[in-house]
């Protein structure tokens, strides 16, 4: 055997089975499949910790992942080392190098101790008042001092070398918990023919038949009857059972965040195997089976190591054979501690007493006790316990103040009674109700399709909890279409029915103020902190919380939030729910940023998109800017050109010849069906119905506030399609927001939006000679003037491709865009290319789009727009119906403030000297003499050399800047001012626009 707390005979483990592992430097031996906490306990070891603030011993207080004490750095090697794993979670492996946390210079001799000396100058909400003044000490003393001491786990410097992995899942019914209400549920479910995902946290099912060893289901032990149970169903068809999986996030849509630990607990893993699998599953049902969370009892020196929650010491001697102690009292308000005290007396343990608060216990567990020679004292508190480092005596008596009595113990188990879990309900916006009855928030109104079973919904007894998890797993079965017949008949028998229960500070926490009783671990929040925090004024839960920090620790307040809440409810006079209750967010327990991220690293942190003509671009040496996540060319310069004469050069050739250019990065979306026009009315400021089809136009999209949200081209292909163009950078965020409103505002509209911008590959030809270029190319449409006059769309073939051919202009040119299948996108490209080139084309890049387009004074949204713009600013009112009783953004149009004089509207500028180009981003002014601070009055949006008309040009959202046509005013550079004449009308080459309908 490992250890001298193992008991022979005792636990599930196999003793023939061990594994070597070290704490702070000593080497101890485990069972495989103990826990770190199991097996330290085993070797005698109860000090694992120290505490945030006080520093004080801390030990093992619980066997799950609401322990808030047993937090340790564990280990690998140099490079996989995670700070902050919780003992009683992660199972030892061979060769596991573990060690405390928040120590120095070590874990039994810590200078940090000193602050429980100082512990009343360190009251709740001390940094509020101790860290305000002086003000200017903040930066320089307290914040260093502060960052320093704050955190308990260190975190690696050094790259994580493992992988992680993500999948997406759907199912019928997804049931959380595979206890006895989650296999119920589960069997019943799959039964019927649904398809099933069975998830639990613990290594194997069961959940509280852990440690409950006198449950009988079917006739068989508990434990047995689960793990049976598990593999009938792993080898059924339609269902997937995952162990090591927590269920951390309840979304919308009944969308399950899950965390698999796939490796944790292997000493060799796989080269193959991720450390850890993210699921993200979308389930038609949802059954939640979580169970319920034992709480502590509050009391002096509660925190001491030694300490544990009775169903911890079952846990522990139950399925791992570790006995807590050798003299292990019992402190409790609640019928299940005594199942402890009977379980450590079958296995020899020597249990002094059973301490009750009550004055009434059970009748059956008090006759059990009485029937096995353990003493009761009922109506008695513990009001404190002796030792340091670990507990050696409890001192007992009627209340504070009466004649009291000390008995020794090595270890004490406590019970308070039981909380629902009902985290993942709360996630799911579901609204709790309060039992005043069995003092206790359970399962209210739901907001999504689930059902709570079992413990987390209130139900005690056995052969309740067993047919409520039959029917449910019946009823989502068949509601999420299974039409299979899932009628099974389980039976469960338990030895007692549980009774009892209290909230708040027992005895041993009085009214004192220096008394520390603990109700938040891991903080060191005690009862008085949550008295003085009502004393300071403190009456809404959410304010005491932040004044005190209860419940704001790794743990998030599973074992401290009732308590604290009892507490304040009784200093306010005030029912529990009529104080409240704190939110339960996401994640149920703490998960890892390798989980969150899995394949989000390195070269896959920030994926490069690449249009399918990028192979070409490389190859012809093209310079490529970010935008966005699109890799785009930005020029293409020959031999000898820097960037600014290979721009001048491709502009010239754009305006003589022709130039192609590589669109398929434009945001792309299909708006189909019978009220697909009448939608595109209320998205965009003008109107839709009109067009006709196999024609386009240009659309300003506004938000509600009115201000321009995206622009692009829309081309009707047929009475119910539309091809919407948006900017590159809007594509995603244009979708989400017409889905948006298609789904909350116009849920009666027939229309269906699909993403296309990855499907096609657009080829922009723009030029004098485009025509010619692309005529002999293009099968089944006519391209002449006459019949495809400018902003007209038709569908034909391109090579033999299928292609939608627009003909339109981002630069004032006589213009095409070839929309052809992604697939086909370098293929036409290169024909285009073959026609282009000896015609004396060039290909061009960004850059020179961005010129064009300025010499015609056409916007780029997000560059000459701030999300401050409207359309009238940016002189884009034509664009906006006035015919249209409704759009997004009507109202917004008409506010006072959004038609006032003096707004910042966007003109063109000259600069006085042609050769001078203005900076992008540059500030306007006045009177360049004006003492600083100066006047600023707008900024320079748009600002390049143009080859073409000799000069600079600039475009800027000046304040009143259509009144001001003609002015002079200023623009301070970096070496110099330099003077500018505001012009209104921004089209700065070829003003009457003959050169787009040719």
């Amino acid at each position: 055997m490992s250890g001298a707390n193992r008991i022979s005979g005792w636990g599930r483990l196999t003793p023939a089975k061990t594994a070597r592992f070290t704490f702070d430097g000593k080497s101890y031996t485990a069972l495989e499949g103990d826990t770190v906490a199991s097996a330290l306990l085993a070797n005698g070891v109860h000090l694992l910790g120290r505490s945030f603030k006080y520093h004080r011993p801390r030990g093992i207080l619980t066997a799950g992942p609401e322990e808030p004490n047993a937090l340790l750095d564990v280990s690998r090697d140099a490079a996989r080392r995670q700070p902050n794993v919780r003992a009683t979670v992660q199972e030892v492996f061979d060769g596991m190098v573990t060690s405390s946390q928040n120590r120095w210079p070590s874990l039994a001799l810590d200078i940090g101790a000193v602050n429980d000396l100082m512990s009343p100058f360190f009251a709740a909400g001390f940094y509020y008042k101790t860290f305000m003044w002086p003000k200017k000490a903040w930066e320089k003393v307290y914040e260093p001092f502060i960052r320093k001491a704050a955190g308990l786990g260190e975190a690696p410097k050094e790259e994580d070398p493992d992988h992680y992995a993500g999948r997406y899942a759907h199912t019928d019914v997804l049931v959380v918990g595979a206890g006895v209400a989650g296999l119920s549920a589960a069997l019943a479910a799959a039964k019927s023919g649904a398809k099933v995902m069975l998830v639990d946290e613990q290594p194997e099912v069961g959940g509280a038949l852990h440690y409950d060893t006198g449950v009988k289901i079917n006739g068989k032990d508990g434990f047995t009857w689960a793990q049976e149970t598990a593999a009938e169903l792993k080898a059924m068809d339609n269902v997937t059972v995952l162990s090591r999986t927590t269920a951390f996030g309840y979304y919308n849509h009944n969308m399950i965040a899950l965390c698999e630990r796939v490796t944790d607990h292997k000493a060799k893993p796989g080269k193959n195997e991720p450390r850890e699998r993210l699921w993200q599953v979308r389930a038609k049902r949802v059954i939640l089976a979580t169970g319920q969370i034992e709480r502590h009892m509050v009391f002096e020196n509660n925190d001491r190591p030694g300490v544990m929650l009775a169903s911890a010491g079952r846990t522990f001697l139950n399925h791992f054979g570790v006995a807590v102690g050798q003299k292990v009292g019992i402190y409790t308000a609640h019928d299940s501690a005594y199942e402890a005290a009977f379980d450590l007396k079958r296995a020899g343990i020597s249990v002094p007493a059973i301490v009750d608060s009550r004055e009434k216990p059970g009748e059956a567990v008090l006759a059990q006790a009485r029937a096995m020679g353990i003493e009761v004292l009922t109506g008695h508190a513990v009001l404190t316990v002796g030792g340091k480092l670990r507990v050696n005596s409890m001192t007992v008596g009627r209340h504070a103040g009466s004649a009291t009595r000390k008995i020794a113990i090595d270890a004490l188990l406590v019970s308070a009674g039981w909380t629902p879990s009902v985290h993942l309900f709360s996630q799911s916006r579901g609204k709790l109700r309060w039992d005043a009855e069995t003092q206790r928030f359970l399962p209210g109104t739901y907001a999504q399709d689930s059902l709570s079973v079992g413990a987390c919904n209130g139900t005690d007894d056995l052969q309740a909890t067993i047919e409520e998890a039959l029917a449910a797993g019946e009823l989502m079965a068949k509601a999420a279409g299974a039409e299979g017949n899932g009628k099974i008949e389980i039976t469960g028998e338990a030895p007692f029915s549980w009774t009892g229960g209290m909230i708040g500070a027992a005895e041993g926490a009085g009214p004192d103020t220096t008394v520390k009783a603990f109700i938040d671990f891991q903080h060191d929040v005690c009862a008085k902190d949550i008295r003085l925090a009502v004393r300071e004024g403190m009456q809404s839960i959410e304010h005491i919380k932040r004044f005190t920090t209860n419940g704001m620790a790794s743990d998030q307040g599973k074992l401290s939030n009732m308590h604290g809440l009892a507490i304040a409810a009784e200093m306010l006079g005030k029912d529990i729910p009529q104080v409240g209750l704190t939110t339960f967010r996401q994640p149920y327990t703490p998960v890892t940023f390798g989980t969150i991220i899995n394949h989000s690293r390195g070269d896959l942190f920030d994926p490069a998109r690449k249009t399918p003509i990028h192979p070409w671009a490389v190859a012809k040496g093209a310079e490529f800017e970010d935008v966005g996540n699109w890799k785009r060319a930005w020029y293409y310069a020959k031999p000898g050109e820097d960037m600014h004469a290979a721009v001048a050069r491709e502009c010239k050739t754009v305006r003589d010849v022709a130039g192609i250019f590589d669109a398929s990065t434009l945001g792309k979306i299909e708006v189909v069906g019978p009220d697909a026009a009448k939608f595109l009315n209320l998205m965009y400021t003008n109107a839709w119905d009109t067009l006709k089809p196999g024609k386009c136009r240009y659309g300003i999209m506004t938000r509600e506030d009115g201000f321009i949200y995206d622009d692009g081209v829309v081309g009707r292909m047929a009475e119910d399609r539309f091809h919407v163009t948006t900017t590159t950078g809007g594509a995603p965020r244009v979708l989400q927001h017409m889905e948006d409103y298609l789904q909350t505002e116009f849920p009666d509209l027939k229309v269906w939006l699909t993403s296309t911008t990855e499907q096609w590959a657009v080829i922009a030809v723009q030029g004098p000679k485009a025509r010619e270029i692309i005529a002999p190319l293009v099968e089944g449409i006519d391209i002449s003037n006459e019949a495809f006059p400018h902003m007209s769309v038709a569908e034909g073939k391109i090579c033999g491709v299928p292609t939608r051919l627009f003909r339109m202009s981002f630069t004032g040119e006589l213009g095409f865009e070839i929309n052809v299948p992604a697939d086909y996108g370098q293929a036409v490209w290169e024909a285009v290319w073959a026609r282009a080139e000896p015609m004396g084309a060039c290909p061009y890049g960004t850059e020179t789009m961005h010129v064009l387009r300025a010499e015609k004074g056409y916007i780029i949204v997000g560059q000459d727009t701030d999300g401050t713009v409207t359309p009238d600013d940016a002189s884009l009112n034509w664009a906006v119906s006035k015919k249209k009783p409704d759009f997004v953004g009507i109202r917004g149009l008409k506010r006072p403030d959004l038609v006032a004089p003096g707004r910042k509207q966007l003109v063109g500028l000259l600069t006085k000297d042609p050769n001078g180009v203005l900076e992008e981003g540059a500030q306007v002014v006045a009177d360049p003499n004006e003492p600083k601070p100066m006047t600023m009055l707008g900024h320079v949006t748009s600002s390049y050399w143009s080859s073409n008309c000799g000069r600079s040009i600039a475009m800027a959202l000046i304040a009143d800047g259509k009144n001001r046509n003609g002015k002079t005013l200023y623009v301070p550079m970096a070496d110099r001012t330099i003077a500018v004449e505001v012009v209104t009308d921004m089209v700065f080459f070829d003003k009457e626009g003959g050169r787009l309908n040719v």
